[in-house]
């Protein structure tokens, strides 16, 4: 059974930063792309970035040169480094399993609310 889980969220003023964990078990880690989604209030499912097994990335251009997705095989978790973080990144922030290059997602975690205040 796929089983993830995101850690790391809170809330953090304009200009701050974040980093994400998500921890992964139940699947071959590393072979498997693996993404973040957000979900904003009141909008619908986000794709943010993906990062496939050979380490290549992928991210939606709002959040390039803030945002680096990484991994670590020996310990099969999944990270997120948000810096210069912004209103609009609030969100539920979930990580996922998925196609590198149509951005579709398998299965994900339960999230982990990022608040982006002052």
């Amino acid at each position: 059974e796929v089983q993830l889980v995101e850690s790391g969220g809170g809330l953090v003023q304009p200009g701050g930063s974040l980093r994400l964990s998500c921890a992964a078990s139940g699947f071959t880690f590393s072979t498997t792309t693996m993404m973040w989604l957000r979900q904003g209030p009141g909008k619908g499912l986000e794709w943010v970035s993906s990062i496939n097994n050979a380490g290549s990335t992928r991210s939606i251009m709002s959040v390039k040169g803030r945002f680096t997705i990484s991994r670590d095989n020996a310990k099969n978790t999944l990270y997120l480094q948000m810096n210069g973080l912004k209103p609009e990144d609030t969100a539920v922030y979930y990580c996922a399993t998925g196609n590198y290059y149509t951005s579709e997602w398998r299965d994900k975690g339960q999230g982990t609310q990022v608040t982006v205040s002052s």
